[in-house]
Parts: structure tokens; sequence; C-alpha cells
């Protein structure tokens, strides 16, 4: 039989010149900025210290893909794109990949999908998925790489809390319907201080928002508190975390809190008064109007104390748009205003934080195991980390300091690259064209300080 293997092939001439094309470069890889983010994990260690959040059973013997090689495999294959185990069946060919993993013998393969599968599937039989991992462990971890990112005590941290949903298309456990985001959905609950990811915990969706925060925000004071006993925290959330338990705890616990809360007669009635005034403003000048005002309130049932609250009279063209908050703070020091636009207002950015998980394919919780499900959230978030990392220790001064990571990914991380492997040398042939070189070399010598 004849065997045909093309190698050439001819495109249409340009001018005098012949067009051709062939599978002949050699290994190439189209992630040759990926070395910035090892030499970020070189820095806060996070692979380092996660294979002591797993337990694996495997027989040494027999193991041929280490588990810390997986890991490491997995976290980088989800910051530079790759969603799916499938992907990493073409990706375990990739030196540059095997590189980043920590594999000694680059030309031997990574591990397939079928392998990273029973790595994630845990628990399900004793015979083929013999990986395990403690979650305190891998909360801890979170914590301590908080805390260490900061060379001196901060006055105080904003811890802001915020749940968001996950659609789910297959018949994953624990599924219920969402009235409120109209679809069968996980509710995730997230903690940020700031850009740090603290907490990320998957819940079903039949749960309040705030349910399970008391544990998260307990478990996350501690940790803080055990490191600078003193520090002042602030917990800020909508009115979904609104809940005599937190506010209780925080008022138990000498933590601070400003909440969203949900408006109700009562508490248009109170603000009447600055309501007409914010509707004889906007009649005056035709634009948006605002009328600040602070009072104490306690609710009929609920509330076990009398509480400080701030209203937003606002005015608008399609009518009246009161707003409501509730905080320890005092007055001294936040004023009514500036409480509400300049601090709780500032609890919007945390939003972008949570897509940012998105683009980590933080949504991909197809197992039908919570606990698999909720591995693969924990491993978008260290995703997450290492990408915070290289923004804040090495694009800051760069026009990419605030970039989200999907833009970070494009245009630092897919870089054309032809990989040389020696005896002595890894070397990386970095494509001449490269329109940001600069803001590669500032962010190279940043991690290299």
């Amino acid at each position: 039989m004849t065997e045909c293997n093309q190698e050439t092939f001819a495109f249409t001439a340009h001018f005098s010149r012949r067009v051709e094309a062939g599978f002949s470069a050699g290994q190439v890889s189209t992630d040759g900025g990926a070395l910035l983010l090892r030499e970020v994990d070189r820095k806060i260690n996070l692979l380092g210290r996660l294979d002591g959040c797993f337990s694996d059973g495997r027989l040494p013997l027999l193991v041929k893909h280490r588990l810390p090689e997986m890991l490491a495999q997995r976290i980088y294959g989800l910051a530079l794109g790759y969603e799916d185990l499938n992907d990493h069946e073409q990706l375990r060919s990739d030196p540059l990949l095997a590189l980043l993993s920590g594999k000694r013998d680059l030309d031997e393969p990574l591990a397939g999908k079928s392998t990273l599968n029973r790595l994630e599937l845990v628990g399900r039989t004793g015979r083929y998925h013999k990986i395990g991992y403690s979650a305190p462990a891998l909360d801890r971890l979170l914590g301590d790489l908080f805390l260490e990112s900061h060379s001196s005590r901060p006055v105080q941290i904003v811890l802001d809390l915020d749940a968001t949903d996950i659609p789910l298309y297959g018949h994953q456990p624990e599924r219920f319907f969402h009235g409120y985001y109209d679809s069968y959905c996980y509710l995730p609950l997230y903690i940020f201080c700031g850009d740090q990811l603290l907490c990320a915990r998957l819940r079903a969706a039949n749960k309040d928002a705030a349910a399970g925060a008391v544990d998260e925000v307990s478990r996350i004071v501690a940790q803080v508190r055990h490191r600078w006993p003193k520090m002042r925290i602030v917990l800020r959330a909508d009115s979904g975390f609104c809940r005599e338990e937190l506010m209780a705890w925080c008022e138990a616990n000498k933590v601070h809190y400003l909440f969203g809360l949900a408006r109700n007669q009562r508490l248009s009635r109170i603000v009447g008064a600055q309501m007409q005034q914010a509707r004889v403003l906007h009649q005056t000048s035709g634009k948006a109007a605002r009328v600040f005002t602070g009072f104490a309130y306690i609710t009929r049932k609920s509330w076990s104390r009398t509480r400080r609250v701030v209203a937003k009279a606002e005015y608008l063209d399609k009518g009246e748009n009161p707003r409501f908050v509730v905080t320890s703070l005092s007055p001294d020091q936040w004023p009514d205003q500036d409480l509400y636009e300049k601090f709780y207002c500032a609890r919007g950015e945390m939003e972008n934080r949570i897509k940012e998980q998105m683009c980590l394919f933080a949504d991909r919780l197809s197992t039908d195991e919570m606990k698999g499900n909720q591995l693969r959230l924990y491993f978008s978030a260290l995703a997450y980390t290492l990408m915070e990392a290289l923004r804040r220790m090495a694009l800051k001064g760069t026009e990419w300091a605030q970039a989200q990571v999907d833009t970070i990914r494009l245009k630092l991380f897919k870089i054309g690259a032809i990989v040389r492997i020696s005896v002595r040398r890894v070397r990386l042939q970095l494509t001449s064209t490269y329109p940001w070189k600069d803001n590669f070399e500032q962010a190279f010598n940043a991690l290299r300080c």
C-alpha cells in the first residue's frame, strides 16, 4: 500500500514569491510568556505547599505521574486557558507545560485526561480514586498566601462577601432551581479582600445567600487575628447578607460590618421628607438628586438591637429610588454620604473579581459529586491566586496593572515560542514581533528582584 505523507503545502503565490507551509518547526508553544507565572510561584510557593493539602494512597512504585506534577499541570492549564481535561490529552506532550509542572524528564508525557480525571473524582472508588484532599488545609493555604502578601500590618482589612450563580446543565448532585437567577444552578460563596481571594465555598442553590457565612468569616477572622491580634476588620456585603446571625456575631467579636438593607414600607416612610426634598431638587435641576440621612432603626421581630441605618433618598427621571445600608461604623468615622458613596459602593468592584473566576473556568462543575465539584472550584481559585500575585508583583506600573486575567493571559502569556531542549539548557525563542516587549521586560525584572 502506498503511504502518502504530505510535508509541504503550496498556497496561492504572493506576486513572484511562492507561499509554502509545513509542519517542520519542531516543538513550538503558544504559551511562551507562561514562564513569568512560574517565577511568581517560586516567590509565593503556592504549588510547593499545595501537595501537603492532598493525600495520595497510590503505591509509590507504581506511580508514573507524581501528585505535585499533576496539580501544577491542572492549575497552570487553567491559568493558560485550557478549561477541560480533554485539552490535556494533547497538552501532555507540550515540553513547556512539562517544565511548568516540574517534570524532570521533559521528553516524557504528562498525565492524560484519564489520570487527571481520577485526581478530580475524589473518593469515587477505593480501587481507582486514591487521591483525596483536605478542604480545611486548602482554606488555610488561601489565608496564608493572603497574610504573607503583606510586608507590614495594614491599618484595616475589608472583607467583601458575595454569592453568584453557576448554571447547571446536567444532573449534578444538589441541583436546585433558583428563582432569582431563573435557572438550575449552584450558589457558591466568595470572600475577597481587595483583589485577593480568601474563600470559594460551593453551596446548593436552595440555601440563603448568607448560609454558612458565619462559619467562613469566623475562620478567616481567627486566622487573621492569630497573625495580627488587634487587626480592625470590616465586613461588607449586599442585603443578602443582612442577617441577625451575622451581625450579632460581628458585634460579639469586635468586627465591623456594612450591609445593604432591603427597603420596606417602614423605611420608606422614615425617609419621606428626604425623598420629597430630592424630588424638588430633581424638578429644579432636571438631574438625578440624592439626599442622605442616618437614623437608628430596629425591626419588629428579626433584630435583637437598634442599629445605625443610612438612607440614600434618590429621585431619578423614572421616579423614587431609595436605598438603605446598616452598619456598626459610627458617624464620626464615616459620615452618611461618604459611608454610602465612598465605602459601600466600592464593594461593586468585587463583582469584577467574581467574573474573573469564570475566566478561569470556575463554572466547569460537571462531576456527579459535590466534593469533586468543590475541588474544581478550588483549582480555579488557586489559578486566580497565581494570576493575582502576578498582577500585584509584576505588573504594577504597567498598562496591565488593573487588567483582568483573560487580558493578561491573551497579551502576556500567548507568545509564540520555539522550544529548544538540550542536555544543559531549555531555551525558548520568542517571536521577534511581540508588541509588548517592554511590559514583558518590566514584569520579568520585577519578579527577579
